[in-house]
Order: structure tokens, then C-alpha cells, then sequence
């Protein structure tokens, strides 16, 4: 109140009251001007109040309001003994800056692995807790000891190990890689056949070649006898062979059998220099039932009709069974290159035995390294007896006297019968029905060798000479059930 009369009294503020005015009403006109410099000291100290706030803080603000200035925002409304309640603006929001995308996706990658790994590390920590004997290692208290094999010692030597590992292998003969001892012991059994054949169109007749491998059987006191397979020399109306050294001699076909991909030809030995008969040898065959998948083998043979040449591999597979020409055979499969040309000629094992006849090359742009070769243990019984048969004259060899149809793998698949040579007539003079065969039995051997087809039934009768008894292997269909038998049969000379 001093304060406000100092003001008053500094004030040229004139108060006139008449004279005449009783005391009371005076009083009541100094109370009315009084009240009114009240409003003007409190207008003005919220102006003041508010320019000081403006430019303050927040905290600035608090102390204004404990020296009796206002109230906080959103707080209680206190008595500041002035009638008013003071605003106090917000501190301004300032703009937030944001994280670039790029650094999030790193953080969120960052933190993705790191979540990751603990989660990996937590399973496998549970998992050889529940399962003790599936860790390789063996945990103790206050050490650990690994499973892992240390320097010196070999597999199953290491202090804790649960886990046995394949062992070293020690005393390894490096000298096995080089075969070229294998190689030059084996050529001069090896020889490369080439083919000449007659094909018939529409134009007329024209000459063809191929080429192909052998491996020397056998040499008796008048013939050297080669293996090969059936489809370098079918259907050849000329056959010569290279040896070796160089020199070159006709051969003849001694017999085929086409279902197991073997023929055997005949070379007389009148047709060979002593020169060549002292640098050729016949071939050491081996076994190939013990042959183990991933020893290593030699291929020969007449590559491309080049010459011969070698390819090295290991065996692959044992027992495959491959398909060609509707035909099912069951060989070894190497990574050996097998190309056109080697079909015919030797795989060979480390100690240069022949344990397979090259046959077939998988050919595909996708397929690399399958070669297959016909296994020399199944092979040995079908080339014995191929090289048993007679070389004959077209008068000399044998007749059955029947017409037949063959019925190929899709045939057969189709009507549910078996794969062979349909008999669908007899010649009159056959000597086949004496023998127990009917129209509509099927052929399917002949003295153990496999019939698919009429060529190779015929290529079969007729390796043997007239009057020779053959065993003759054929399904009747008895009951709706085709039921193999056999029937023996004494072939006749070809009336014709």
C-alpha cells in the first residue's frame, strides 16, 4: 500500500471533492481513485510479465511465478494476491532428424545377425546338453578338451573325440599315377578295327566306313581271334584290322551276339608276318567282380579311328544298368573318356589286366565323364562260345526254316509278352515243329546266347554248320501266361 500511495502522490492526479462533501463520501472517492492505480500498477506488470516471458526459459518462467507473477500452464491456479493467472508459452519443438534408409537397413542387417548367431549358438549349446553323445568335443569344469585330431596323432587317437574320422592313408605308391607302364604292356594286345559297309537308298547303293576297337582273345594254330563289340562290325562287308606295329590283315565275322553288345572276328594267321605275330600278344583278362569303385583304370582303343590312343579314369559305378537300342545290359561306368572309335577296345586295371570291353559313351551337352564298359566276367562265358563257332561257307552253315516277327520293348511293354523272335511260319522243310516249336511261340536263345530280333537269330543258326544240335530257348503263352521252355534242335543245310 506505501507503494501505491507513492504512486498516487507522484501521480499529478488532481482529487477534488467539494467541499461540501460529507467525510464518508470523500473517503469513497479516494477509494475509487486508489482502486484505479491498482489496475494500472497490475496492467502493467503483466505486460512486463509477459515480455519478460517471451524471451525467457522455462526455467525463467518457474522463478517468475515464485516471485508472485502467474501460475504454470496445465498446473493448479494459485492466489498470486493479484485477481489474474498468467500464460507462459511452450518451449518451441524443434524439427527431428531423421536417419538415413540406407544406414537403417545396415543397422537392421547388423542387428538381424547378431540375433541370429545368438540364437545358433544358444540351440546347439542346448542341444549337446540333451544330446551329450552327439558333440565332438567334451566339456569340463575349469578346461575343455576338443575333439579334434592333434598333429601326430592319427583318427580315434585324439583325446576326447566321440566321433570317428577316416584315417591316413600311409605308404602311398605316388608311382601309381603314371601308367605308362600299364600302357605299353597292354598296346601290343590292343588292335583298331575299321569297317566298310553297303547302304542301299533310294539313289542307289553307296560305301560307308567305321571304326572301332579290339581286344586279342585268342590265337589258335590257324586264327588270332579279337573281341570287339557287336555294333563296330555288324552288318560290315569288310573288315581290317591294325596291329601294333603297323601292319594290317582282313578279318572275318566268327559270331555275334547283339543283345550283350559282343562279336568275335577271325583274322587267319596266314595273313600275318612273323614280324607281327612276334610283336603282338594276346591280352591278360582279369576279374571284374572285384574291381572297387574309385580304383583307377586305363581305357585304349581307336579314338576317332586316329589311332591308338589312352584315356585314364576311375571307376565310377559297378552294376549299371544302360539302355540302348532297347536293349537293358548291366556294366561298370568310368570317367575314363570312352569316344567314338574306343567302342571294342580294353579298360584296364593298375596291373594291366582287361576287366571291361569299352561300349557305350553317355552323350549329353549337360552329362560329362560317363563311359561305360561291358564287365570281362560276364562278357567271358558269350565270347567262349562265340569263338567256338566254325568259320563256315554260306553252303556249310545252318537253317531253323522259320519266318519270324520281332517283338521289340515297346511291343512287348504294350501286350505284356516277352522280348524276342515271333515265330509266324514255318518252311516246309523246317526242322523246328519236330522239335516241339509252334507258330506263336517266341525265340529268345539260342546255345545261351541272347535272341532280341530276326538278324540275330539268324546270325546265330548260321554261325553253326548244318547238322549241329542247338538248344533252342522260347516262351508259349499256356493258360494266359507266356512260360519259358526249350526244345533241342538239329539245324538242316539251306535248301534254297
Amino acid at each position: 500500500m506505501d507503494e501505491i500511495k507513492e504512486i498516487i502522490n507522484e501521480t499529478e492526479v488532481q482529487i477534488d471533492t467539494p467541499s461540501d462533501m460529507h467525510s464518508d463520501d470523500q473517503a469513497e472517492v479516494q477509494a475509487e481513485v486508489v482502486t484505479e492505480v491498482q489496475d494500472s500498477v497490475q496492467t502493467d506488470d503483466r505486460a512486463e510479465v509477459r515480455n519478460e516471458a517471451n524471451s525467457s526459459s522455462t526455467a525463467d518462467a518457474y522463478a517468475m511465478y515464485n516471485s508472485g507473477y502467474g501460475s504454470i500452464p496445465g498446473g493448479p491456479r494459485y492466489n498470486t494476491g493479484y485477481n489474474f493467472v498468467s500464460t507462459i508459452p511452450e518451449e518451441p519443438v524443434r524439427k527431428k532428424r531423421h536417419m538415413p534408409h540406407f544406414l537403417k537397413v545396415i543397422l537392421a542387417a547388423a542387428l538381424f545377425g547378431l540375433v541370429a548367431s545368438g540364437i545358433f549358438i544358444l540351440s546347439n549349446e542346448l542341444y549337446y546338453k540333451v544330446n551329450p553323445s552327439a558333440s565332438t568335443s567334451t566339456h569340463h569344469h575349469g578346461s575343455e578338451k576338443t575333439g579334434l585330431i592333434t598333429p601326430g596323432k592319427g583318427a580315434g587317437e585324439s583325446e576326447a573325440s566321440t566321433v570317428s574320422s577316416t584315417s591316413l592313408i600311409s605308404n602311398v605308391d605316388t608311382k601309381a599315377t603314371d601308367v605308362s607302364g600299364v600302357v605299353e604292356s597292354a598296346m601290343p594286345s590292343i588292335v583298331s578295327i575299321n569297317c566298310t559297309f553297303v547302304n542301299t537308298s533310294f539313289f542307289g547303293s553307296y560305301e560307308s566306313s567305321g571304326a572301332g576297337s579290339g581286344i586279342i582273345l585268342k590265337k589258335t594254330d590257324d586264327e588270332l581271334l579279337i573281341a570287339t563289340n557287336n555294333h563296330v562290325v555288324e552288318k560290315a562287308s569288310s573288315i581290317n584290322v591294325t596291329f601294333s606295329d603297323g601292319s594290317v590283315a582282313p578279318a572275318i565275322i566268327k559270331g555275334t551276339d547283339a543283345a550283350a553288345d559282343l562279336a568275335v572276328i577271325s583274322i587267319s594267321l596266314e595273313d600275318l608276318t612273323a614280324e607281327t605275330l612276334s610283336s603282338i600278344k594276346v591280352a591278360t583278362l582279369g576279374d571284374s567282380d572285384n574291381i572297387k569303385v574309385g580304383q583307377m583304370v586305363v581305357a585304349i582303343g581307336n579314338a576317332m579311328g586316329y589311332g591308338q590312343s589312352t584315356t585314364v579314369g576311375y571307376i565310377s559305378a559297378k552294376d549299371r544298368e544302360v539302355t540302348v537300342d532297347n536293349t537293358t545290359m548291366t556294366l561298370l561306368q568310368t570317367d575314363a573318356a570312352i569316344n567314338p572309335g574306343n567302342s571294342g577296345g580294353a579298360l584296364l586295371n593298375l596291373n594291366g589286366e582287361v576287366i571291361g570291353i569299352n561300349s557305350v559313351k553317355y552323350a549329353d551337352e549337360s552329362v560329362e565323364g560317363m563311359g561305360f564298359a561291358i564287365p570281362i566276367s560276364r562278357a567271358l562265358a558269350i565270347l567262349d562260345e562265340l569263338a567256338s563257332r566254325e568259320t563256315l561257307k554260306d553252303s556249310e552253315k545252318g537253317y531253323l526254316g522259320v519266318y519270324i516277327k520281332d517283338v521289340d520293348a515297346e511291343m512287348a511293354a504294350y501286350y505284356n509278352i516277352p522280348v524276342g523272335a515271333y515265330i509266324a511260319q514255318f518252311a516246309e522243310t523246317s526242322p523246328a515243329p519236330a522239335a516241339g516249336l509252334q507258330v506263336g511261340d517266341i525265340i529268345t536263345g539260342i546255345n545261351g546266347v541272347t535272341i532280341s530280333t530276326s538278324d540275330e537269330l539268324k546270325s546265330a543258326v548260321t554261325s553253326y554248320r548244318f547238322g549241329t544240335e542247338v538248344k533252342v530257348t522260347y516262351y508259349r503263352l499256356i493258360d494266359g501266361v507266356y512260360t519259358e521252355k526249350t526244345a533241342m534242335v538239329t539245324l538242316i543245310a539251306n535248301p534254297n
